[in-house]
Parts: structure tokens; C-alpha cells; sequence
């Protein structure tokens, strides 16, 4: 059924110019939005589901750059008993025996948290990098279910890394390309430190098989390039440049925080793209992005924190200040530009019928000049009203739609118990 949002007050996400009316939304993935212009119009599409948008600002919902869908039932968990001391040991300490926990009903239970979360704070597009390194197969499907039971759309990818060995790199270059026979997708690597030549060059011949992308972690700490250095003899960046990773305007490179110019101008130069995790790093005290001399493809995510991209885009911009040429404009760029990577590469799923009414109410007038400022010093999640991907309903009135979330909630807290006690925090 489509929906008819009525006197509504429509900004364009790439323009930012405002227009007023009444707007119908298609349902489904190759649906539009088209303006109403006269009363027998507006009636006929009255028999719709129908939302009265008076007061409120309505615009193209968000998506996320860098999401992990693993690590929604780390919240509050308690910390290993050894406290870590660098980067690689909160990876062997939390995430690595996290993720290696992680059975079908945790993996689910963590998709359908991440799905909620991701509506209610207005995403309805999520770019995911999975890793269940002792349920490698179907894991990528159990995801994509629990997405598509919310509505969320999604493109994901599996893990693959030789730090388990070489059976479960194959295993986890398997699973990309089962999953990619049948459906758009990434292929997923965790970092150059723990991919060894061999898989490398595997991922990047199944890369241009399906004509896709690499999506991995690209000089998130310093080690990273140390390793790439002492074990191959050059930057990171030239390693995977080499292989072809950059080559691809699909390929997504995630936090890129320790990068010399040479690095950067040889990203710059390439169609590839960066996604931006500020509160990750601040977080990992890994430390802080800056996007000079990166380039224009820069989009943001949230590396698993949570799945809201007002909150990162505040992040980026607030962190900004001491560490990166970024104001309210370029802020906001780089939050809509997962849109531009999505659509220039025929991805589906981000139509303009995905969209987010705001009930934001400000002692300030909302323009096409000042909007940005708003973005940035007023707008948050809990502004997020009703919620529409691909033309359906996901949120109304700030309650999802589509599926139980109480239920599900209550579930993923069985299971976030279950998942600690696997762990030994429990």
C-alpha cells in the first residue's frame, strides 16, 4: 500500500531545497515519491495510509557507511579479566572471543537489535562487516532474514582472515561467494595484518567475478602498518593498491586514521571509499580521523557502537574541530554520501521513497541556508517520528511496525546472557 504524507514540508537530502504539499509514496523497492497537484489527486490517494506531516520536516532517510551487526549484545557486557593494554589486545580480548562465541541464535538475535535500532533512529540502509568465525556458513543469510523482517536494507559481507587459519579463510571466502551468487554484496576482510598474500589475492579475484568490492579495515591502529612494513616491505596502502583493492568504486576502506600523503593522494586518486567511525576510534584510543588529502569519497559509519548516524555525524564534526578541516557543510556531505556510493553503484534498496518525518520544533526558523546548522546543534534521533523504507511503514509515531520489538528485545537479552557465559564473563 502506498503511503500519502499530507501537508508536508519536504527537503531534498542532496540540495537541501525545501518544498511544501502533499506527497505520495510508492511502496517498494523500485518506488518513487510524486507530488500531488490538484484536490481529485489527493483524495483518490486518500484511500492510502495516510499521515498528516503538519509541522513537521520530512526528508530522505539515512543509511549507515560501517556497521557490525555482531557486536549488538555487547552492551554492558562485562570486561575481560585482563584489562587490555593496546589495540591488537582489545581485539583478542573482546571482539575476537566475541565473535568467535557467536552461534545461528545470537547472530540473529544481534541482526534483529541492530534492524530496530538502525529504524528507530531513522537509518533504513546498513553496509555490514560480519564475522562468526565458528558459524562462517549461512551467516550472511541468517542477517539478511533478520533485516529484511524489520525492512532494513542492507549490504553485507563476510570477515575473511587468516587468523584462524587457512580453513576458516576459505570458509569465510566461501561464504562471500555463496552469498554473492544471489545477492548484492561486499567482499569482507578484516585488515592487511591478519590477511596473508594468498587470501588476498583469493578476495580480489572473487571481488571482480561478481564486480563488486572490498570492504575492510584499513590502518585503524598503527600496528597495521608496522606489520605491513616489517612483513612486506611497504605501506599498507600500497599493498592493497597493488592486489587491486583500490580499484574497485566499490571497494570501502574503513577508519584510515594512519596514513602519511603519499597514502592519502594514492586513495585520492582512486575511485575506492573511505567510511569514517570517530567515536570507534576516540573509543579504541586507536586515534581520530582526518580526511585531507583523502578526498571527496568520504562516508560515515558506526563500527558496530550503535546504529544512529545523527549521533556519528555530530562526532565527526565536534572531533573535527581539532583534527580535520570539516564544518557544518562538508559534516553533512559525508553523512548523505553513503546515498552516492549506494546509487553510482546500482546498488538497491536506497530509493526516494525511503524515507524519515522529523517532529523537530525549534526556536529557530529551518531554511535551505541555515539547515545544516540545525544538522548539526539540533537534530537527533529522538526527533525521528515516522520511519518509511522502500514505501512501507517501518516506524509510526516512534513504534516499529513491522515486527515485536519487546518481544525481540527481550529475547536478544537471553541471548546476550547466554552469549556472556560462552564467553566466560558470566
Amino acid at each position: 500500500m502506498n503511503i500519502l504524507l499530507k501537508n508536508t514540508t519536504y527537503i531534498e537530502w542532496d540540495t537541501l531545497d525545501f518544498r511544501t504539499g502533499d506527497l505520495l509514496v510508492e511502496e517498494g523497492p523500485k518506488g518513487n515519491i510524486r507530488w500531488l497537484t490538484d484536490e481529485r489527486e489527493v483524495a483518490e490517494a486518500s484511500r492510502h495510509e495516510v499521515i498528516d506531516c503538519s509541522g513537521k520536516l520530512v526528508t530522505k532517510s539515512f543509511a549507515s557507511g560501517h556497521h557490525h551487526v555482531y557486536s549488538a549484545l555487547a552492551r554492558g557486557m562485562p570486561p575481560p579479566p585482563k584489562p587490555p593494554a593496546d589495540f591488537r589486545e582489545i581485539l583478542k580480548y573482546i571482539w575476537w572471543t566475541l565473535d568467535e562465541n557467536l552461534d545461528e541464535e545470537t547472530i540473529r538475535y544481534s541482526a534483529l537489535a541492530t534492524a530496530i535500532a538502525a529504524a528507530k533512529a531513522g537509518t533504513t540502509f546498513v553496509i555490514d562487516h560480519h564475522a562468526s568465525p565458528n558459524h562462517i556458513e549461512g551467516s550472511l543469510d541468517i542477517i539478511a532474514e533478520a533485516f529484511d523482517e524489520v525492512g532494513i536494507s542492507h549490504l553485507l559481507c563476510y570477515e575473511v582472515t587468516d587468523r584462524g587459519g587457512k580453513k576458516r579463510a576459505a570458509k569465510g571466502l566461501r561464504e562471500n561467494e555463496r552469498y554473492l551468487a544471489k545477492n548484492q554484496g561486499l567482499v569482507g576482510l578484516h585488515a592487511s595484518f591478519t590477511v596473508e598474500p594468498e587470501t588476498l589475492e583469493k578476495a580480489v579475484d572473487l571481488m571482480n567475478q561478481h564486480q563488486t568490492g572490498i570492504h575492510m579495515h584499513l590502518a585503524e591502529d598503527k600496528y597495521d602498518q608496522a606489520h605491513s612494513l616489517q612483513t612486506y616491505y611497504q605501506q599498507v596502502t600500497q599493498r592493497l593498491n597493488e592486489a587491486g583493492v583500490l580499484d574497485s568504486p566499490k571497494t570501502i576502506l574503513v577508519h584510515g586514521l594512519h596514513l602519511d600523503a603519499r597514502e592519502r593522494k594514492m586513495i585520492s586518486k582512486k575511485p575506492c571509499w573511505v567510511a569514517q567511525n570517530m567515536e570507534s576510534n576516540l573509543k579504541n584510543k586507536v586515534g581520530t580521523f582526518s580526511g585531507k588529502g583523502l578526498g571527496d569519497n568520504i562516508m560515515l559509519g558506526t563500527d558496530g557502537m550503535h546504529s544512529d548516524m545523527l549521533r556519528s555525524a555530530k562526532a565527526a564534526f565536534f572531533t573535527g574541530q581539532l583534527h580535520d578541516i570539516i564544518n557544518f557543510d562538508s559534516a553533512y556531505q559525508r553523512f548523505r554520501n553513503v546515498h552516492r556510493y549506494l546509487k553510482t553503484n546500482d546498488f538497491a534498496g536506497d530509493g526516494e521513497n525511503n524515507l524519515v518525518v522529523l517532529d523537530y520544533e525549534s526556536p529557530t526558523e529551518v531554511t535551505k541556508e541555515n539547515f545544516t546548522g540545525h544538522f548539526i546543534f539540533g537534530l537527533d534521533a529522538s526527533h525521528v517520528h515516522h520511519v518509511i523504507s522502500n514505501g512501507r511503514l517501518l516506524v509510526k509515531d516512534k513504534i516499529i511496525q513491522t515486527i515485536d520489538a519487546p518481544a525481540v528485545l527481550d529475547k536478544a537479552k537471553e541471548q546476550s546472557r547466554r552469549l556472556w557465559k560462552k564467553m566466560g564473563r558470566i
